[in-house]
């Protein structure tokens, strides 16, 4: 950069070395709480070592923090109600005292989930028609295989039916909600 290039003078030679973080670790900082204090110490870091300024490094640490929470959080947003869309889709079709099955492919085939349904009720009312359901969540195969239960109820809105619980399960959807 420049006439004489940056070189590795003032931030090393870490900084002009390309580095490409390969797509697993990528993946599994996405997938970890940590991902955005871990982006922030390191934007942070190498902002303040960059500018030679802790407050800038501070900054930069502070709204990378800020930014990285808040696209963890809306992905989480996102694959939740992709779950959701898939249940309430489900169980549109299934009527009362039925059961189906459902199961969530996501693009990026990490947490796709799987279970079954039951339709307990159906809730005629003026404004739209609603459907109380129990749904499972699997986890394992055969031997191994863990199934909880929770509850939701669902609308028909449109020409599709979606999610209209409040609160379908906190201990499901954590802090999410």
């Amino acid at each position: 950069m420049g006439l004489g290039r940056t070189g590795n003078g003032t931030v090393g030679f870490a900084a002009v070395r390309p580095r490409r973080l390969p797509l697993a670790v990528v993946l599994l900082l996405a997938s970890c709480k940590a991902a955005p204090q871990i982006a922030a110490v390191v934007g942070g870091g190498v902002a303040g070592a960059a500018s030679g300024s802790p407050a800038v490094g501070f900054a930069v640490g502070v709204a990378t923090d800020a930014a990285a929470t808040a696209v963890v959080q809306y992905y989480g947003r996102t694959r939740q109600q992709a779950e959701q869309d898939a249940i309430a889709e489900a169980a549109g079709m299934v009527p009362p005292g039925g059961q189906a099955n459902w199961k969530i492919e996501h693009d990026i085939p990490i947490g796709n989930e799987h279970g079954s349904l039951q339709v307990v009720r159906q809730i005629d009312n003026p404004l739209a028609l609603c459907k109380q359901i129990v749904f499972s969540v699997d986890e394992g195969k055969g031997e191994k295989l863990k199934r909880a239960w929770y509850s939701a109820d669902i609308c028909h809105r449109a020409d599709k039916w979606k999610w209209a619980s409040a609160e379908p399960a906190v201990e499901r959807w954590g802090y999410l909600q």
